[in-house]
C-alpha cells in the first residue's frame, strides 16, 4: 500500500515541539487571567453564512479559501477560517450580556484557509487572540493593545513595532470615501488590477494595497484621522494619550485599514523585524457594528488576533528558547521479572507524588537502561535487581552528581524530597 501522508498546509507537531506549544499556550492563559480574560470555545465548524456576512462576500477568504461543504442536512458549513464571527456569535446566541454588562472573552483555536501554503501560513493553522465586548470607552482599545503586546514580551519577542490608526465610523467615513476616490480617479488606471476593483466597492482598502506603483500613488492621500468627526476624534486622542502614559510606543499608520463597514475607529497592527516582508504578527481594532451585522443587538467591542506559528517564527529567528528541554526525573531500572514487577508499584507511588517517572519496556540490560537514563536527561535512577529486593532497597545514582547511595524503600520518596 502507497504510504499516506499528510495533507499540504498542514503538520505534525511533534512531542519536542508539542513541548513548546504547551509553554507558549501556557503564558497565554497566564497573561489572559492577569487582565481578568476569560477563555471561549467554539465548534471547529459553523454554518457557512455566519463567516459570509462576517468577512464579506466578495473578499479572498469567502470566494476562494475557506473550507465549506454540504453536510448530510443539505446545509452549507465551514470550518472556521477566523475566530470573530464565533465569538460574536455565542456572545449574541447565549446572551452573554445578560450576566455580564462588559464580557472579556479570549481563545486559543486551530483555523482553516485554503491558501497557498508559505513559512507561518498554513491551511490548518492557530491563532490566541482577544475581545471586549460592550463597551465604547476607549480605555478598552487600550487594555487590548497592551494585552497584545503583554503576550509578545512574556515570550520575550522583541523588535516590535506598534502601529495605529483610526478608521472613524460611518459619519465620517463616507465624505472621507468620496474625497479619496477624488484623489484617485485621475490616476486609476495607473493603479493595479485589484486596487481598481475595490474602487468603487471599498475604496479605504487601496491605501492598504502593498504594491509599489500603488503605494506611491497613494504617498499624498487624504488622511482619514485628518478628516474624523468630533467623536471619533476625541477617541482617538484619548487611545493616544493612554498608550503614552503606558510608555508604549507606536507610530500612526494613516494606510492601516479595515475594508468592511463594521469595524470603527481604533484599528493597529503588530509587526515584527525578524520575520521580512511578511512581518505582521497580531491584528485587531474596533468592530462596534458586528453584532447587528449578525443579527444581534448592538453591542460595541474591540479585539485582536495573532498566530501561534507566526510568533513561533519570531522566536526562532530571535533564538529564544521558550520552554527549556524537558528532563525525567526518576527511571527504574530493573533487572529480573520480580523486580520489574516491584518497579512497575514504585512508577505508580512515585507519580503520584508528582514525579516524571518511566522504565524499560523493552527487556534491555541493565548497561543500556543507564544509557537510555542518560538519553533523557534523567535526575535519578533506581536501580532495583534481586539484591535489593533481598535487602528491600534501592540503589539510587543522583545523576547530576554521579553519586550512588543505598536507600532502603521505606526512605525512597523522603530521601528523593531532599534532592528534589
Amino acid at each position: 500500500m502507497k504510504q499516506l501522508k499528510r495533507i499540504k498546509g498542514t503538520q505534525d507537531i511533534l512531542p519536542e515541539a508539542a513541548a513548546v506549544w504547551l509553554a507558549v499556550e501556557k503564558k497565554i492563559h497566564s497573561i489572559m487571567g492577569l487582565y481578568n480574560f476569560k477563555e471561549i470555545r467554539t465548534p471547529i465548524f459553523e454554518k457557512t453564512e455566519l463567516f459570509a456576512r462576517r468577512i464579506g462576500q466578495l473578499t479572498d477568504i469567502v470566494s476562494k479559501e475557506m473550507y465549506t461543504f454540504t453536510d448530510r442536512g443539505r446545509k452549507q458549513i465551514t470550518l472556521k477560517p477566523e475566530m470573530t464571527a464565533p465569538v460574536m456569535r455565542a456572545y449574541i446566541e447565549n446572551k452573554l450580556y445578560a450576566s455580564m454588562p462588559v464580557n472579556k472573552l479570549y481563545y486559543i483555536s486551530p483555523l482553516f484557509r485554503q491558501e497557498n501554503p508559505q513559512a507561518g501560513r498554513l491551511r490548518q493553522f492557530h491563532q490566541f487572540g482577544a475581545e471586549i465586548l460592550g463597551t465604547r470607552e476607549p480605555e478598552a482599545d487600550v487594555e487590548i493593545i497592551e494585552l497584545a503586546m503583554a503576550v509578545y514580551q512574556a515570550a520575550d519577542i522583541k523588535d516590535l513595532t506598534l502601529e495605529i490608526n483610526s478608521v472613524g465610523d460611518p459619519q465620517c467615513r463616507t465624505p472621507y470615501k468620496i474625497l479619496l476616490q477624488e484623489y484617485i480617479r485621475p490616476n486609476l488606471e495607473q493603479y493595479c488590477q485589484d486596487c481598481r476593483r475595490r474602487f468603487d466597492e471599498n475604496p479605504m482598502r487601496i491605501l492598504d494595497c502593498k504594491n509599489e506603483t500603488c503605494r506611491q500613488l497613494n504617498s499624498k492621500a487624504p488622511k482619514l484621522a485628518d478628516n474624523l468627526c468630533p467623536d471619533c476624534s476625541r477617541h482617538y486622542s484619548s487611545v493616544k494619550a493612554q498608550l503614552h502614559a503606558l510608555n508604549l510606543e507606536f507610530s500612526e499608520n494613516p494606510y492601516l485599514v479595515r475594508g468592511l463597514d463594521y469595524y470603527t475607529r481604533t484599528v493597529f497592527e503588530i509587526t515584527s523585524g525578524s520575520l521580512g516582508a511578511q512581518n505582521a504578527v497580531c491584528g485587531g481594532g474596533r468592530y462596534d457594528l458586528l453584532a447587528e451585522e449578525l443579527g444581534g443587538q448592538p453591542a460595541p467591542a474591540v479585539g485582536f488576533a495573532s498566530g501561534i506559528e507566526r510568533l513561533l517564527m519570531a522566536a526562532e529567528k530571535q533564538g529564544i528558547n521558550i520552554v527549556e528541554p524537558a528532563r525525567l526525573d526518576i527511571f527504574i531500572a530493573a533487572m529480573g521479572e520480580q523486580a520489574k514487577f516491584e518497579a512497575v508499584s514504585w512508577l505508580k507511588r512515585f507519580r503520584m507524588l508528582g514525579y516524571s517517572c518511566d522504565m524499560d519496556m523493552l527487556g534491555r540490560s541493565i548497561k543500556a537502561q543507564m544509557r537510555e537514563a542518560n538519553r533523557q536527561k534523567t535526575r535519578f535512577v533506581l536501580l532495583i535487581g534481586e539484591d535489593e529486593l533481598k535487602k528491600e532497597s534501592f540503589s539510587l545514582k543522583l545523576m547530576d552528581e554521579g553519586r550512588q547511595l543505598d536507600v532502603p524503600f521505606e526512605m525512597a520518596a523522603d530521601i528523593l524530597a531532599e534532592y528534589r
